[in-house]
């Protein structure tokens, strides 16, 4: 793809990567016998040694190209790009809403060239986790791990919750805690379930994600042409009357910053991507082929989505509009606040708003299985490499790893908060607990990147022979680490203007903050692990595994015409 800048290379790395046994060899220096992390025929992954610990990982590659670009989308849209934007709409006004959104994806776009170059590269299971243990610090990745684990988990109760609100737009007849339980049930069961069903039943729900998003997006275009029962030529008119930039606090241009800066932590939170994309890493067939592929796809159809959406919004509903303040102002459940069904009120369009509702509860309960998918998956990544209890790599004969799961499942019990306490404030808490864990989630793999970067030229191997080179790095790199890193400090500022100090808010905001280095420094201290140095980086454990699965892979042949098609629109 040169039109990206993006090389794509043989996935045969040259042999002196391949751990050749000589004395000199990167393998012998990490104490690692080459002989035992060889790959063994019939044998899907091979054990994993850290510090001593023997683990070995039993899941199984599944997983095709069109399941893990639909992963990547299904985790990342859930109900913010739906909902959500109608707030950032209302603090910073149209301009500022699509302005933050077009300038935090290409803060995105960096984290997804760090993220594919070094996923491709090494595509095992939990990968930025476990690379961050073996190319910066053990203890950075132990930190690393459950900072990815937390972020992940406390999501799970967050679509929960949405998933609540959105079914009680049309009866308060089933009891909250009633919705919430069948929710738990069904993610417990699909999850359960041999991976290549989980990737299945994503797909066609991811699916219905994107057909939403771009019928959205045409039902903005043609509304505002005129297509409409009032037919109303609105078009740019709201980003005339009341304008395109709100006052947020404030008044005057420090308002209008303060409303752009709403605007962009609330981007920081709804944008994400390439970490979804990763987890699947392990359990994809033919990965240094479909990874590739799947890291380019999700980013360009993410960024256009978001980017987008964030534009129709502030065409079809003016930043003060009174309906949609009062929806957020007083919890109203479903798609209620929602911009687009604003909009459809606004313009007489009846139905519509019931489609667009239960589309939206596709989106969140799709989002929040990927949710405990990606959780139960780090934590088994953890579990690996031993920095979790070792029971938890135990897997099923489908390749499922059970206990992982069902922590995960205990976690999403948190969700019943909400039968006692306003869904409002549970789900602000969730919200400021996972934005700071996110922006911190990305500053760890731009740093794990970097030492990548550097252990790659210390080691003498040449970055035009990987899978995937992302392009102008590692500047990049520098740049989405210190967007994300200023923004994890940044995004709870508001609990320290005057009146707005709120003890949980601030809690929630920082929390992990402090919580990431009380988890570096304790394992550090505990483990007296060093800081790797770049020539003795460990870029060899596992990799004979990999080169071996590529060298001996062979599709399997979809089973029907209708298969055939959708493996060749999504590939």
């Amino acid at each position: 793809m040169a039109s990206t800048g993006i090389d794509h290379t043989s996935s045969t790395m040259p042999p002196r990567y391949s751990g050749d046994n000589s004395g000199d060899s990167s393998a012998d220096k990490n104490g690692h016998d080459p002989e035992k992390d060889a790959f063994t025929p019939g044998q899907t992954h091979v054990p994993s040694l850290m510090n001593g610990v023997v683990r070995i990982d039993q899941t199984h590659r599944k997983l095709k190209a069109r399941h893990i670009q639909l992963i990547g989308i299904g985790g990342t849209i859930g109900t913010a790009l739906y909902v959500q934007l109608g707030r950032g709409l209302l603090q910073g006004g149209p301009g500022s809403l699509f302005l933050a959104f077009s300038f935090w994806c290409t803060v995105i776009l960096s984290i997804t060239l760090c993220m594919a170059e070094m996923v491709t590269y090494l595509p095992i299971s939990s990968p930025f986790i476990r690379f961050a243990g073996r190319w910066v610090d053990e203890a950075f990745g132990f930190a690393a791990g459950w900072n990815f684990f937390v972020f992940e988990a406390v999501l799970v109760p967050f679509e929960i919750t949405a998933c609540n609100l959105i079914i009680h737009f049309w009866s308060d007849a089933v009891p909250a805690g009633g919705i919430i339980a069948i929710v738990i049930v069904l993610y417990g069961l699909i999850n359960v379930l041999a991976v290549q069903w989980y990737g299945e039943s994503e797909f066609w729900a991811a699916l219905g994600k994107v057909i939403l998003i771009v019928g959205l997006i045409i039902f903005t275009f043609i509304v505002m042409l005129g297509g409409n029962p009032q037919h109303d030529r609105f078009g740019f008119r709201y980003w005339y009357a009341p304008g395109a930039f709100a006052e947020w606090y404030e008044t005057g241009d420090l308002g209008r910053f303060m409303g752009f800066m709403q605007c962009l932590i609330q981007a920081s939170f709804t944008i994400a991507g390439p970490d979804y994309v990763s987890m699947a890493a392990g359990e994809a067939e033919n990965p240094r082929e479909v990874m590739p592929r799947a890291f380019n796809a999700v980013f360009y159809r993410l960024t256009s989505f978001f980017m987008l959406g964030s534009l129709c919004v502030g065409i079809l509903v003016p930043y003060n509009d009174q309906t949609m303040a009062d929806a957020f102002a007083n919890a109203e459940p479903g798609a209620a606040a929602s911009p687009y069904v604003i909009a459809m009120g606004r313009l007489g369009i009846p139905v519509l708003p019931h489609l667009v509702n239960a589309m939206v509860l596709t989106a969140a309960f799709s989002a929040g299985n990927s949710y405990v998918y990606c959780a139960s998956r780090s934590l088994f990544g953890l579990a690996l490499e031993g920095k979790a209890p070792k029971f938890l790599t135990k897997c099923l004969k489908n390749g499922v790893p059970i206990y992982s799961v069902m922590v995960v499942l205990i976690i999403a019990l948190l969700s019943f908060l909400q039968v006692s306490a306003n869904a409002a404030t549970v789900l602000n808490w969730f919200v400021s607990l996972v934005t700071a864990s996110q922006l911190i989630n990305f500053s760890i793999i731009c740093i794990t990147y970097i030492c990548f970067y550097r252990a790659l030229e210390a080691q003498g191997i040449d970055r035009k022979s990987l899978p995937y080179r992302g392009f102008l790095q590692p500047y990049t790199a520098y740049y989405g680490l210190t967007a994300c890193f200023i923004m994890t400090f940044v995004g709870g500022y508001t609990v320290f203007l005057p009146g707005k100090w709120d003890i949980p808010s601030f809690l929630f905001s920082y929390m992990m903050i402090i919580v990431f280095p009380i988890l570096f420094l304790g394992w550090k201290i505990i483990h007296k692990t060093k800081f790797h140095k770049p020539a003795g980086a460990d870029l060899h454990q596992n990799l004979l595994e990999i080169e071996e699965y590529q060298r001996t892979y062979v599709a399997i042949p979809a089973k029907s015409r209708f298969e055939r098609i959708l493996d060749l629109i999504f590939s």
